[in-house]
């Protein structure tokens, strides 16, 4: 099997670029796959568990396939240049791996109309070669808030939040909505973090929820920073976010949202291979395999974990919905009427909070 980090191309693949040629002929020698990372491959959360799926790519096709990534790619004109370099290196199939990479994606995509490209978390599909995919992120946020309703001594739950967009927003209303479920005297406290990856930033605001008295704290960033602050204040639990992060198990760390992409992504490959792959959207949840909750130590009591695992299999059997009604939106109006299960367009679009939640989404 074949692996490299991706390095800068030189003068003639920018030739090449300029006159909108593909790098090298389909069917050439082993598929290529790229990866464009938000973070480090070692960053325990996010960007790890995406490297997870490529090394299961490698493990799957051998030979067949040569995988090449980009880490610390940030969300600016720095992505469209790395994901252009990507293409002049001989990729035919690139994954781009935050949201943030969304318009450049569809920009570079539309250059290279004989590459595929995929990109997680977005919505834009501007031409026949983009497709997108996610993750019902909001499942595995309802299990951990219900946790963390019954966890807390303080009833006081916090979330370090990364950007105002819908995923996260979802996330803080499943976990925030099963909590009070769970424990009506609850609270949640966010703080946006306006960062994915930033280990000092994450830190800072779990070290500031500890102040205000919050015992639980979850999380939608990718480092392990607030399980670490968690641990140096004691009595205080986490959540692992998008990996396992079980070097802080059994605590602070008691249970984990796992981001199971490698599946999806050798599925995907083997389109390209057998040349079925198409454009599409694909947003897999528990049923899929691709939001998993990871183990549940023993510093869960014996029936919050077992109400937790049924709340899991109530979702993976499809006979529960996070965002059942009636559910109404913080200034008091209806969401979801009684028996009411949210769209996903709806899901998509959403951008405010729920009832009880204190505070402002950020504009």
């Amino acid at each position: 099997m074949k692996r490299r980090t991706l390095l800068a191309t030189g003068a003639s693949a920018a030739v090449a670029a300029a006159m909108g040629m593909p790098v090298r002929a389909a069917g050439h020698g082993p598929v290529k796959v790229g990866f464009i990372y938000i973070g480090p491959v070692g960053d325990g959360g996010w960007t790890y568990q995406h490297d997870q799926g490529r090394l299961l790519v490698e493990e799957t096709f051998g030979d067949a396939v040569e995988t090449i990534y980009q880490e610390n790619v940030p969300e600016s004109a720095d992505a469209e240049r790395a994901i252009t370099q990507m293409v002049l290196s001989g990729a035919d199939l690139i994954f781009t791996t935050s949201f943030g990479y969304m318009d450049v994606t569809n920009t570079v995509a539309a250059k290279f109309p004989d590459v595929k490209f995929e990109h997680a978390t977005g919505y834009r599909r501007d031409t026949p070669n983009v497709a997108t995919y996610d993750a019902r992120f909001y499942e595995g946020r309802a299990v951990i808030g219900h946790i963390a309703g019954r966890m807390t001594k303080t009833n006081k739950i916090g979330y370090i939040a990364s950007f105002p967009i819908p995923e996260v927003i979802q996330g803080i209303n499943s976990a925030f909505l099963h909590a009070r479920k769970a424990n009506p005297d609850v609270e949640m406290v966010v703080i946006w973090a306006y960062t994915w990856f930033d280990p000092a930033k994450e830190a800072d605001a779990a070290k500031a929820m500890i102040d205000q008295g919050v015992d639980v704290i979850m999380q939608h960033t990718d480092s392990t920073a607030p399980q670490a602050a968690a641990a140096e204040a004691g009595n205080v639990f986490t959540f692992g976010q998008a990996s396992d992060m079980a070097a802080f198990a059994p605590t602070p760390r008691i249970a984990s949202i796992i981001d199971n992409w490698g599946p999806y992504y050798v599925k995907r490959v083997q389109a390209v291979i057998d040349g079925t792959w198409e454009s599409g959207n694909t947003w897999g949840g528990m049923p899929e395999g691709e939001v998993v909750i990871g183990e549940i130590t023993e510093a869960v009591p014996a029936d919050v974990k077992a109400e937790a695992e049924a709340m899991i299999a109530a979702i993976t059997a499809g006979e529960y919905h996070p965002f059942t009604g009636p559910i109404n939106k913080q200034d008091g109006s209806v969401f979801l009427a009684e028996g009411e299960v949210a769209t996903d367009l709806q899901l998509v679009q959403m951008d405010f909070y729920l009832e009880g939640m204190l505070g402002d989404i950020p504009s």
